[in-house]
């Protein structure tokens, strides 16, 4: 993966040449009945003055026309959010290289790595046709980022450099200035995350909802209307760009989402004002209407399978690949099989911040999670369920990265029955009962409950493989299916004893890549939830790490946010690596696996090949959506 340079240089402009000039673009037909009718402008007048060129047939593509829709399915009414994540339109994205480059902005000057001047585009305008300017970042940095009623915590913890927040000014309508006494490293991948940092609030919608500028009496009627708790509750239920889920909100994105939840079908309009356009002037997105249907998980794989979608990778595991690569010519689509990038397909997490206190003892004890490890025949779940295609190993960097060691990706990774068994015996777990179960110090059965937030068949197959082998080293397994929302809470609060999961976010770092994950820096690190939450609110919530080993990968990932040569990042990183091979704290088990990517005969400008990833990559975004296209 091509590193994020250039970030603490003394100085850098990131910039994206002119698009053409007014007159010269193209406008969709679904929007010609509004434009005679005098409801929207011509394009000419919607699009920035200086709109972002994207040259398709320089990506290897064929340029496009407009029209169509482009169907999908979903397993939950929250995937409307898939609309913001396809969509990809953010200040700065990644590239297809996985360079920052600038995109909602105009350019980027970045001084010393710490003084961020962010350029808007002249004329940019919200889908509901209202200027898009300075203030809409001014209103979110004063008035719900420093609100206590709106932002309990305050800003962002991804703003926060060894404590300090940044100071924020605003000289003119299309400047920012975002500014540290030190490098932050953070900022420019945070605006550009699949989940992004959103620095800016369409202010002219929610100052309505705000009890600085709104009439108290017009404010108490809507609280009122909405059965709000309050003025802040109400302004957080409809500012969620992110969700996606509330059709009044305005957006940048190439689509809006015009239906209401609950809803069974959600439709995603081409927004009118979208800032994007192609090498012949054509605003995109190319395609009119995104058609999100929603169906149980289960039956995913089978209505893609059986047609009336056009592009699908959402609810479609590996395992479904014969059924869809068989139905292929009858029904009149492609399968291809991307590269996926997690540093683990799945890996088991053990917590250790399980309140059990019996189960806290164990799972901390280095020798037990080497056991478990030790007590998996990986080869077994490859050949059983992936064709023998997977990689075998722990959860950590996979063999493009430039940190890859094999010696590492395998330690404690291999099937070992005997070994793990005498680690156990070494621990003194030498009672079994009748089943040939051993028995904890307490006398109950050392019997593991792992959850899974039960959306698909996949984890309970590589759990029940598990199972069998951990009888072996006398250790029983139960499965225990959850809904997502209630998996998350039950690790945070300490309730469940392991989870299984995928691991690493970013399978293929370079040293220049935050290793944040493989600190103890986030409640949503399944391992350590309340050390990562610790650290989130610096010690207000959570509990401190107590593992020598953990405060060292916090120190390391400490020295890491400050260090600016690549030699030293590159040795931090190695060590945080070995640290994680040594010690197991999360065990992986399948890395490597192949995502079927289901793509209609009518759809065009689908790489052949990509990599399938959450962050960075937003699943399809990096791969620009906007420019995909329906032949009919």
């Amino acid at each position: 993966m091509t590193p994020l340079r250039g970030l603490l240089l003394a100085a850098f402009l990131l910039f994206v040449p002119h698009a053409g000039q007014a007159g010269t673009y193209v406008d969709s037909p679904y929007f010609a009945d509004r434009v005679k009718a005098g409801k929207l402008p011509p394009v000419a007048e919607r699009l920035p003055e200086n709109p972002r060129l994207t040259n398709v047939a320089a990506m290897g593509r064929q340029p496009g026309r407009h029209g169509g829709d482009l169907r999908m399915l979903i397993g939950r009414a929250k995937d409307v959010r898939l609309m913001m994540v396809y969509g990809y339109a953010r200040l700065v994205t990644y590239d297809s290289d996985y360079k920052i480059v600038p995109d909602i902005l105009e350019k980027v000057s970045v001084e010393a790595g710490r003084k961020f001047t962010l350029t808007l585009r002249k004329g940019h305008r919200w889908s509901d046709g209202r200027p898009f300017t300075s203030e809409d970042f001014r209103y979110w940095w004063e008035d719900v980022a420093n609100n206590k009623d709106l932002s309990p915590a305050g800003p962002p913890q991804s703003l926060r450099i060894k404590g300090e927040l940044p100071k924020v000014s605003f000289p003119d309508e299309r400047t920012i200035i975002y500014e540290w006494s030190r490098p932050n490293p953070f900022f420019l991948p945070a605006l550009a995350g699949t989940a992004p940092l959103f620095i800016y609030r369409p202010a002219h919608y929610l100052k309505r909802f705000h009890a600085r500028y709104a009439d108290a009496d017009e404010l108490a009627a809507r609280v009122k209307k909405a059965r709000a708790r309050n003025w802040a509750s109400l302004h957080n239920r409809l500012d969620n760009q992110y969700k996606f889920d509330n059709p009044d909100l305005p957006t940048l994105q190439p689509w809006v989402n015009r239906t209401r939840p609950p809803s069974a079908r959600y439709i995603g309009e081409r927004n009118p004002y979208f800032h994007r356009v192609d090498e012949n002037g054509l605003q995109l997105p190319y395609i009119d209407r995104l058609v999100l249907t929603q169906v149980s998980p289960a039956l995913i794989p089978v209505q893609a399978g059986g047609g009336g979608v056009d592009l699908q990778a959402a609810g479609l595991g590996f395992p479904t690949y014969p059924f869809l690569k068989g139905n292929e010519d009858r029904v009149g689509y492609k399968v291809r099989l991307w590269r996926t990038s997690r540093g683990a397909h799945e890996a088991l997490f053990p917590n250790l911040n399980v309140s059990d206190p019996a189960w806290r003892r164990l799972f901390r004890d280095v020798r037990f999670r080497r056991a478990l490890s030790l007590g998996i025949d990986r080869t077994l779940i490859n050949e059983s369920i992936y064709f023998g295609l997977a990689l075998e190993g722990n959860n950590g960097v996979l063999p493009d990265s430039p940190l890859y060691d094999p010696a590492l990706f395998r330690k404690w990774a291999v099937y070992d029955p005997d070994r793990a068994n005498a680690l156990l015996d070494e621990m003194g777990l030498r009672e079994r009962d009748g089943a040939g179960i051993r028995l904890m110090a307490d006398g109950r059965p050392l019997e593991i409950i792992v959850e899974t937030a039960g959306e698909d068949t996949e984890q309970s197959d590589i759990l029940e493989l598990i199972g069998e082998t951990w009888r072996e080293i006398g250790i029983k397994l139960y499965i225990k299916p959850i809904q997502r929302t209630v998996f998350r809470n039950r690790i945070f609060s300490g309730l469940s004893q392991m989870a299984i999961w995928s691991g690493l976010e970013n399978g293929l770092p370079t040293p220049d890549a935050s290793p944040a994950e493989l600190a103890p820096t986030s409640q949503l690190g399944l391992q350590w939830p309340k050390w990562g939450q610790y650290y989130e609110t610096g010690g207000k919530a959570g509990e401190p790490p107590d593992l020598p080993e953990a405060k060292e990968l916090l120190a390391l990932y400490e020295r890491w946010i400050v260090s600016t040569g690549n030699e030293e990042r590159r040795d931090i990183w190695e060590r945080m690596l070995a640290i994680h091979a040594d010690r197991q704290f999360t065990i992986g088990i399948i890395a490597g696996v192949r995502q079927p990517v289901l793509i209609s005969n009518r759809l065009r400008n689908v790489p052949e090949e990509g990599v399938y990833n959450w962050d960075p990559g937003a699943l399809f975004g990096i791969y620009r959506v906007d420019t995909f296209w329906i032949d009919e």
